[in-house]
């Protein structure tokens, strides 16, 4: 241990979260907007020369200033928020850093899982852990040599979209899989996402769903700290999702991958475009379905979203599938009220 002082960073300590924005600044990094906890290492001036935070189970935003460089902070920061995640018992733990980085992490405990190049890598600290997810992928879905076609739907909630989305796959494909978003990130609970997926997915018995695990990583909680623009981050994003998920394709026989055309966002639009340039050569097709629509407008979950925010919930119902609307109205009060306090509706 060095002779600094470690002292978690209080959500309302103003002098210390300016010190951390300064110091994240001065080494290129702007702040996350998804940070659950945060910890500096101060001098005897208390002048803070390294910082980190973490945010679920990946650790984020970390900096040592460079006047600091080379005196083993970073190990301290790293072994403090790997503490910190063992006791909200979070074991499987990852992060993203700059590829020049990347090297500083690896005696910490952590393996590189894929990287972009030039821009980011992405790390965890079992060696395995990539192989282990794809293993039990496997079991679950079987042996089969009949190829499949892949969904993933973050289903917040599961509209007429994602049925028609869904119900195309399913037409075209000996077999389907449908990744549900993990991460407890949106305003309608992980949970509750997965049970209404599965209700449509049961009209159809060549159709698996299985969570996306932590290696499906949605707009919501991609890092943007150390990427200069949304542009960038969004392109960036794509490029890592496309990495591993051909890993992931190319292990359980998966050779298609549906999804749905983007009227409304510049950032999905380029994200589809970025998969369409990444998967096809690594052997998986894309395939972009026009958004299903209702009285010309095409159906999104935002507008969902939207409108139980309003308290207009007849206006829902010929949005979304039957085995939604019963799921909402028969077990999803709590859903509802949690949108309707909600100050923002329309992302995530």
């Amino acid at each position: 241990m060095s002779d600094y002082i470690l002292a978690p960073i209080r959500p309302g300590d103003r002098r210390a979260q300016a010190a951390m924005d300064a110091l994240l600044a001065q080494e290129g990094i702007a702040r996350d907007r998804n940070l659950s906890y945060s910890v500096g290492l101060f001098d005897e001036d208390g002048g803070m020369v390294a910082t980190g935070s973490i945010f679920a189970n990946t650790l984020r935003c970390m900096a040592v200033s460079g006047a600091h460089r080379g005196e083993g902070l970073m190990a301290e920061i790293v072994s403090h928020l790997v503490q910190v995640q063992l006791e909200r018992g979070n074991t499987h733990l990852f992060l993203y850093t700059k590829c020049e980085s990347a090297r500083f992490f690896a005696p910490l405990g952590f393996y590189e899982i894929a990287r972009v190049a030039d821009r980011l890598v992405f790390m965890e600290n079992r060696r395995d852990g990539f192989a282990r997810y794809v293993k039990g992928l496997a079991a679950q879905l079987g042996e089969s040599d009949v190829p499949a076609a892949a969904l993933v739907m973050n289903a917040n909630p599961f509209t007429n979209g994602h049925a028609a989305l869904l119900a195309r796959a399913a037409r075209e494909n000996a077999r389907v899989v449908l990744f549900v978003l993990s991460e407890d990130c949106s305003l309608v609970p992980w949970a509750d996402r997965l049970a209404m997926v599965k209700a449509a997915a049961s009209a159809y018995d060549n159709v698996t769903v299985v969570p996306s695990g932590s290696y499906m990583i949605s707009a919501a909680t991609f890092p943007s700290y150390f990427l200069k623009d949304d542009e960038t981050v969004t392109h960036t994003h794509a490029l890592l999702d496309a990495a591993l998920f051909a890993r992931i394709a190319a292990a359980l026989h998966i050779t298609k991958r549906y999804v749905g055309e983007e009227p409304f966002s510049a950032a999905t639009r380029a994200y589809n475009a970025a998969l369409m340039e990444t998967l096809p050569p690594a052997g998986v097709e894309l395939c972009v379905m026009p958004r299903a629509e209702q009285d010309g407008r095409a159906i999104s979950a935002s507008t969902v979203r939207q409108l139980i925010h309003d308290g207009r919930m007849e206006d829902v119902r010929p949005l979304v599938p039957q085995t939604t609307w019963d799921y909402l109205t028969e077990n999803g009060q709590h859903i509802v009220e949690r949108i309707q306090k909600s100050a923002d509706v329309v992302h995530h």
